[in-house]
C-alpha cells in the first residue's frame, strides 16, 4: 500500500520537485548535523524513561551515550564540518534539561497515565479518492488524563524555545492536526477526546528547560490540514513535480546536476 508520512508532506509543500528528488527517486538531501543527533538522543531517553527502561540517574548517561552514537553514525563528510563546540555544549545541556523531566509532566497534566510510547500510525487516508494511501507516522507518546482526554505530545528540541510566529505556524502545527485526527481513527474515539501538545526542551534556557503547550485543531484546522494532504497526493499521483523557486536558496539542490 502507497503511504506518505508527514515530513513527506513537508517536503512537497516545501517544493513538490524537491520532493520528488528525495521521495521519489531516493536522492539524499540533508543529511543531519549536530541538532538532529541531539535530538535523536533526547527522543530516546525520553521514550526509555516513559517505559521504565532506565531511572532518572541514569538519564543523563544514557543522552550523552546515545548522542555520541549518533554523532559517529553521519557520513564522514558532515562529520568533518562539525562544530566540537557546539557539540561539547550540547553534551553539557542535555543533563540540566532531562533533569526536569518528571516535574514538567506532572506540573502540566497532573495525574496521568502512560498510554503509548512511539506508537506507529498506518492509517487509510479515507478523505482521498484518487486511490488508496496509508498516513505513516510516529507518535512520540500518548498520556491519558482523569477526564478520559487523550493526549498527543510531540518533543521538540530547541534553543531557546519558539516565538509566537512559530507556534502558529501552519505547517509546524499540522503534524500534530494530522496525528490527532489518524490517531482518533485508528483508536476509534471521538476527536474531541484527543488533545494535541509540543514539549520544547530548550538548550540555552536558564529555567523551565522543558515548556509545554497545546495546539488546538479544531474542525477548519482539520480541513485545511486534509486538503493540503489531498493536494499534495493528487499531484503526486499525477506526476505534477513543478519547482517551487520561491524554495531554491533553502535547498541543498540548487544549481546542482539534480536541479541545474
Amino acid at each position: 500500500m502507497p503511504h506518505i508520512s508527514f515530513s513527506e508532506l513537508k517536503n512537497w509543500n516545501f517544493c513538490p520537485f524537491y520532493h520528488k528528488l528525495v521521495n521519489l527517486d531516493k536522492l539524499k538531501g540533508f543529511k543531519g548535523n549536530e541538532h538532529t543527533a541531539f535530538g535523536s538522543a533526547m527522543h530516546t531517553v525520553c521514550e526509555k524513561s516513559l517505559l521504565k527502561e532506565i531511572q532518572p540517574s541514569e538519564r543523563e548517561k544514557v543522552f550523552l551515550d546515545t548522542f555520541l552514537n549518533e554523532l559517529e553514525s553521519l557520513p564522514a563528510e558532515v562529520r568533518e564540518v562539525l562544530s566540537e563546540k557546539l557539540i561539547t555544549d550540547m553534551g553539557n545541556q542535555g543533563g540540566p534539561i532531562l533533569s526536569e523531566f518528571d516535574t514538567a509532566l506532572k506540573d502540566y497534566f497532573g495525574e496521568y497515565e502512560v498510554v503509548a510510547v512511539e506508537t506507529q500510525l498506518f492509517e487509510p487516508i479515507r478523505e482521498f479518492l484518487g486511490s488508496e494511501y496509508d498516513f505513516k507516522g510516529f507518535v512520540d507518546a500518548v498520556f491519558k488524563t482523569p477526564d478520559g482526554k487523550h493526549h498527543i505530545v510531540d518533543w521538540k528540541t530547541t534553543s531557546w524555545g519558539w516565538d509566537a510566529r512559530r507556534r502558529s505556524e501552519p505547517m509546524t502545527t499540522y503534524q500534530l492536526t494530522l496525528y490527532k485526527h489518524y490517531y482518533a481513527q485508528k483508536e476509534n474515539i471521538d476527536p474531541s477526546m484527543v488533545e494535541t501538545h509540543f514539549a520544547l526542551m530548550k538548550r540555552t534556557a536558564k529555567k523551565q528547560r522543558i515548556e509545554i503547550f497545546r495546539v488546538t485543531s479544531g474542525n477548519k484546522k482539520t480541513k485545511n490540514a486534509l486538503n493540503l494532504l489531498n493536494n499534495a497526493l493528487y499531484n503526486i499521483n499525477q506526476g505534477n513535480h513543478i519547482k517551487n523557486r520561491l524554495s531554491c536558496r533553502r535547498c541543498e539542490f540548487y544549481k546542482t546536476t539534480n536541479c541545474p
